[in-house]
């Protein structure tokens, strides 16, 4: 990174440093707009060739700063995400619900998909009885995991909208910069994490689906 870009983008460079994820090699968005310039035959960059901008949000701060570390922003991009997940001290109950709906081979062979990934705390925010009614019907933990995963990429550039779910229904994200709401009630605490294979939003409450 040079030093003129290093200007430019210095805000996110200082929030990239606070939060312990690094940023990436190259920053299409370093004038303040977007990939608008290049060519329109120019493929659009997928979640393992660049971020469109740095990591973002409080929650990234306790990921884990060693590149060596299987939790660290480094390690996990370089896994499919269920894979990264399971290093990620924030997602183990995630990781356990994902593994009990046998989900872990359909996320880590998904191309190109934006998660949702609810922290620990979302989870424990759930009354007890209700997590349990959830976990132990799996039609309806794979229903809700699946109303977390969008399958399409989401930059934050484009992450504010209504989306639709690989569970077949609609989130909406709402705000822009380094702020999101996700249905409303979910704050993205995390936001823009790359993996092999998706781009993961940490948040901190469960989504639901709607029916």
């Amino acid at each position: 990174m040079n030093r003129r870009l290093f200007v430019t983008i210095g805000a996110i460079a200082i929030l990239t440093l606070a939060a312990g994820c690094g940023d990436s090699d190259t920053d299409s968005t370093a004038s303040g707009g977007t990939a608008a310039s290049a060519s329109a035959d120019a493929p659009m960059p997928s979640a393992t060739s660049s971020m469109m901008t740095a990591q973002f949000g409080p929650g990234c701060a306790v990921v884990p700063t060693d590149p060596a570390d299987a939790g660290s922003c480094q390690a996990m991009a370089k896994v499919p995400v269920a894979t990264a997940a399971s290093g990620n001290p924030l997602l183990s109950t995630l990781v356990s619900a994902v593994q009990k709906a046998n989900l872990v081979d359909s996320l880590n062979g998904a191309q190109g998909v934006t998660v949702f990934a609810p922290t620990n705390d979302a989870f424990a925010k759930i009354p007890k009885a209700d997590l349990g009614k959830v976990l132990a019907d799996d039609a309806m933990l794979k229903k809700v995991l699946t109303h977390h995963v969008v399958p399409t990429h989401l930059s934050p550039d484009t992450l504010a909208g209504t989306h639709k779910t690989l569970q077949g229904d609609e989130i909406t994200v709402t705000g822009s910069g380094n702020s999101f709401t996700v249905d409303g009630a979910s704050m993205v605490v995390c936001g823009n994490v790359s993996t092999a294979n998706a781009t993961v939003y940490i948040v901190d409450t469960v989504l639901m689906p709607k029916s």
